[in-house]
């Protein structure tokens, strides 16, 4: 008996991978628009930002099997921001080797 692929992807979470995902998802809502910066990995890399990459990770994985590849993940993103902090131009956008000045 073949299986829809729509319920391939459903993923049933144990209640610790359920607190989890609703206080990352909290983090989300609340807090993440309030904090004044964007994820350091998602300004310099694109994709998704860390909280929504923990958020699948621990989803498909669990509180437990997601520990590694969240420690890897933010690790990842503390690499990013020092790398952000290195590169910061602040008042010229140096284009071709012209700088042009700009105001906020």
């Amino acid at each position: 008996m073949a299986v829809h692929p729509s319920l391939v992807s459903v993923v049933v979470m144990g209640p610790l991978t359920r607190v989890a995902d609703a206080t990352i998802r909290g983090y989300q809502r609340y807090l993440s628009p309030r904090k004044g910066w964007n994820c350091a990995h998602l300004v310099a890399h694109g994709g998704r930002s860390c909280s929504a990459e923990v958020r699948r990770i621990i989803a498909a994985r669990g509180v437990l099997g997601g520990a590694v590849p969240t420690a890897v993940r933010l690790f990842a993103c503390y690499q990013a921001a020092a790398l952000l902090a290195r590169t910061d131009v602040q008042g010229v956008c140096c284009c071709g080797g012209i700088p042009i000045p700009f105001r906020f």
